[in-house]
């Protein structure tokens, strides 16, 4: 990305120590179903097997003339982690929490387009053939968010093999 940074019409680039991957966004949840979400949850994390993934590629959310956000898409076991999301929607909805009908689709956020300044659309094409590092899906963490501020709440390890790998 380091080439990017810096180039006419790119993003506003999200700091690297919040990036995280969402597989569910719930909005407002009442405090007092926070235990039952909890337990769910972690009940929904317990059947994941290992899994591995890496970045892969980029796009944008948005049209070319007004796009909005840049990200890098996720590659590897994403069967895996589509359902893992879909698990977690399960259990929101057996909450009698809404969730949206929008299709599970993993990415990674890099930066969002200011829509009053000039924006390059067509940066995230060259990121087309980046495949980065793999990673081993670890861990899921249930996170609040308000006024920007993210703030963990309980976070659920997926299952490991024998050696202790995912």
């Amino acid at each position: 990305m380091e080439p990017l940074r810096e180039a006419p019409g790119a993003p506003r680039w999200g700091d690297p120590a919040r990036w995280h991957l969402t597989l569910l966004f719930l909005g407002a949840v009442p405090p007092e179903l926070l235990p039952g979400l909890t337990a769910a949850v972690g009940a929904a994390v317990v059947p994941t097997p290992p899994a591995t993934l890496r970045l892969a590629g980029a796009g944008r959310f948005g049209p070319r003339r007004r796009p909005q956000v840049f990200w890098a898409g996720v590659d590897g076991d994403v069967g895996v982690l589509a359902e893992l999301a879909g698990r977690l929607a399960g259990a929101a909805r057996g909450l009698g929490l809404p969730v949206g009908d929008r299709p599970f689709r993993p990415h990674l956020t890099l930066g969002r387009w200011d829509p009053r300044r000039p924006a390059d659309a067509d940066l995230p094409g060259r990121l087309s053939g980046y495949r980065g590092p793999d990673w081993p899906l670890a861990e899921v963490t249930l996170v609040r968010s308000a006024a920007g501020r993210h703030e963990p709440l309980a976070a659920f390890a997926t299952r490991r093999t024998p050696s202790g790998r995912p």
